[in-house]
């Protein structure tokens, strides 16, 4: 079983209660987590409140160069990881090791800023001057998603340690488990070069428990939140009662124009790609596709044959370039959308079916769905679609 990370160790929740984190490709589970509480979240916030004296006292240099190790560490670590984070949130092997790839360009990206990090100095009237000084904002909380449950989260960890805050991470309760691990290395890290524990901590729990816990705490000064907008709204509302910082990173129904004196096939592989990697569950994927009507035809046919060269399976199995949706409830919305469209007249090109057989019948497996002719009332045109189907 996995546990919570606070104060650089390894603990269970007072609550003694732990949830499944299963693999979307085949239902079987992967590891459990434990179910933290309100006191776990709270005591997290407490430790980390204790070593940021410490933590943000440390030059911006030396935090750069744990930034830096900590990257190092988890390259070392790529296969596990990469692998981990294949079972718990379903996409391909080869996506995973880029997620982890990606994590480690922002560590090293936010590493090497250490040296901007200085004091500045204005001139003002008088002959007087005034200084600039960058001081940490204190404890920061990390709502982490589970589409891209690695690389979200080190747009998070990476400025708020450079810039010397403490951080309470709380992973999506469906992908904690590379998270955890992740966090784990980082800690190595900072422990590995004379720093405070506590400066990074991880508590697994519902988000009503403790996400709240962290977005209503007083002692948290600042949130990142990666997630629905409908969540958002109420993370801000939340957050806003004691006048939080908040950074929030939310859904999109990004569209796509080609204009008839575009390179077609450069522009089918990016509608391809853009629709269709991590099986459509990405903020800024594709979202609706609009063409030229005189190269519509040509454009679809060819875009109808891409798709049926996607080779759909678990993420493990060599060869897989789409894996399934993360969750029964996600195939199901995805596949309401695309009724919906149908119903009002839009006709299916290809895909819209579940996949069959030993290898699929556990998984939430759905083939890749393009759909034409789109009633603008439609729900694909009014909502965001977070899978693999692209009017």
């Amino acid at each position: 079983m996995a546990k919570l990370l606070l104060a650089s160790e390894f603990v269970d929740s007072e609550s003694k209660e732990t949830t499944s984190v299963r693999n979307p490709a085949t239902g079987e589970e992967v590891d459990t987590v434990p179910k933290g509480t309100v006191n776990d979240i709270r005591r997290a916030i407490d430790v980390a409140q204790t070593a940021l004296k410490k933590w943000s006292a440390m030059a911006p240099s030396k935090r750069g160069a744990i930034l830096l190790q900590a990257g190092h560490l988890i390259l070392q670590q790529e296969k596990e990881l990469a692998n981990l984070l294949t079972c718990e949130q379903g996409k391909p092997l080869r996506e995973s090791i880029l997620e982890i790839r990606r994590f480690v360009h922002t560590l090293d990206h936010y590493g090497g800023m250490a040296k901007s990090l200085r004091t500045g100095a204005v001139v003002l009237d008088n002959g007087r001057h005034g200084l600039v000084l960058r001081k940490p904002l204190g404890v920061c909380g990390a709502i982490v998603p589970w589409n891209f449950p690695v690389s979200l989260m080190g747009n998070k960890l990476g400025p708020a340690l450079l810039a010397g805050n403490t951080v309470v991470v709380k992973p999506a309760g469906t992908t904690p488990l590379t998270d955890i691990r992740v966090c784990e290395l980082i800690d190595k890290a900072i422990q590995d070069a004379g720093g405070p524990k506590g400066v990074l901590n991880v508590i697994t729990g519902p988000g009503s428990v403790v996400g709240e816990e962290l977005l209503v705490n007083p002692t948290v000064r600042k949130i990142g939140f990666t997630g629905a907008t409908d969540t958002g709204r109420r993370v801000m509302q939340s957050a806003a009662k004691d006048f939080k910082h908040v950074t929030l990173e939310l859904g999109g129904s990004d569209p796509m124009i080609v204009c008839d004196d575009a390179d077609m096939d450069r522009a089918v592989s990016a509608a391809s790609v853009g629709r269709f990697f991590n099986c459509g569950q990405a903020c800024l994927a594709v979202k609706r596709l609009y063409l030229f009507d005189n190269i519509a035809d040509a454009f679809m046919e060819k875009l109808v044959e891409k798709a049926k060269k996607i080779s759909v399976g678990n993420g493990l199995k060599p060869g897989t370039l789409m894996g399934p949706l993360h969750t029964k409830e996600q195939r199901q919305e995805v596949e309401e959308q695309v009724e919906d469209a149908v119903k009002r007249g839009a006709k299916v090109l290809f895909g819209a079916q579940r996949l069959k057989g030993y290898e699929y019948d556990k998984g939430f497996y759905l083939q890749p769905t393009l759909v034409a002719d789109v009633d603008p009332a439609s729900r694909m045109l009014h909502e965001e679609v977070f899978g693999p189907a692209l009017p």
